[in-house]
């Protein structure tokens, strides 16, 4: 089954094929990260005109280079939600008119099922049940995955997502955005051990995540210091450790409570290098099998669309006509696949 994927949640445009078959044919991504520079952040009117004028290009693209023609497709796999409701609309439109115009079926995709299951577009994927951090700009979070399609929630952020800190920090900080990779950047030329932050959480039960008062500690240790000119690369150093260390400690803990072997990271703070590396480490030292996707399917990409949609469409499942998307959609209410 040759299925096309469709993500538009914000500000990448991607789009890919998937055969059930044959594996992941062909992909192509677009992101707007230049566009929306000069504002600090998405802007979602533009995001959505964005995407509107580079679908049809780039699906025109993405079939030619792999040989195929439109009407070679069987199925069709958009992102639904959660995301800006523009952006969504932009994506789900063209996607439920294009298999309305083949007449073959459409599904809607849950934008973090795509992550959580773009590791298994690797060599020898990981088998469920296991562990799943997905660390986003918008998302924290842990999950059970106990099978493809019925996932537990083990823990959320109550406030700030990791993402959603760089970006922040990288904003008081006068870096460039998007944050993550420049706080990365900067936190290399820094010095280990001149400042250190909480580990937010970590000193008591449970497997939430808060990352607004570390913001807050590097606001106020970046303005006491203002003057120190190695103080920027010493507090982003300490920030990403905070954060990678957080990040470890809940991972490690939910293995532990879960008894499960296995650990996958997805989302854009997953390409995080010392994450990466604490994770390593961690996964070393306990055993257990860690997982990652490759880094250009770490942030919004079609890949994972299109694998997750491919595997429901595949199971029997699909949309009717009508256009739905979900700015906010829980994960855990989606159907099982059979």
């Amino acid at each position: 089954m040759l299925v096309l994927g469709i993500e538009t949640s914000c500000d990448e445009t991607g789009l890919a094929l998937y055969d059930t078959a044959r594996g992941l044919v062909g992909h192509r991504l677009y992101s707007q990260v230049a566009m929306h520079r000069d504002y600090g952040g998405v802007v979602p009117e533009l995001a959505s005109r964005d995407h509107v004028q580079r679908l049809v290009p780039m699906a025109r693209e993405l079939l030619d280079e792999a040989g195929c023609t439109a009407a070679d497709l069987q199925g069709v796999a958009y992102t639904s939600g959660p995301g800006l409701i523009g952006a969504l609309l932009t994506g789900a439109a063209f996607g439920r008119a294009l298999a309305f115009a083949l007449d073959v079926p459409a599904i809607g995709v849950h934008h973090l099922e795509g992550h959580l299951l773009a590791p298994l577009l690797e060599p020898a994927p990981p088998s469920p049940p296991f562990v799943a951090l997905l660390v986003s700009g918008g998302h924290t979070q842990l999950m059970l995955v106990e099978a493809i399609g019925r996932y537990r929630l083990l823990g959320d952020t109550l406030d700030d997502a990791a993402g959603e800190a760089f970006d922040k920090v990288a904003k008081l900080m006068g870096l460039d955005y998007p944050g993550g990779p420049a706080v990365a950047r900067l936190a290399r030329q820094g010095r280990p051990g001149a400042f250190r932050f909480a580990r937010p959480m970590c000193d008591r039960p449970g497997l939430d995540f808060s990352f607004s008062g570390l913001k807050t500690q590097v606001l106020l240790a970046y303005r006491a210091h203002a003057h120190d000119a190695s103080a920027p690369a010493d507090i982003a150093h300490a920030f990403q450790e905070a954060v990678a260390d957080t990040l470890t400690i809940k991972c490690r803990r939910a293995l532990q409570q879960c008894a499960a072997h296995t650990l996958i990271v997805a989302g854009g703070v997953g390409a995080n290098a010392r994450l990466r590396e604490q994770l390593g480490e961690a996964a070393a030292r306990d055993g257990f099998r860690l997982a990652f996707p490759r880094h250009e399917f770490c942030t919004d990409n079609g890949a994972m669309i299109a694998f997750a949609g491919a595997l429901r469409l595949a199971a029997g499942q699909h949309d009717g006509a009508a256009l739905h998307v979900a700015p906010r959609w829980d994960l855990e209410s989606l159907a099982a696949i059979a």
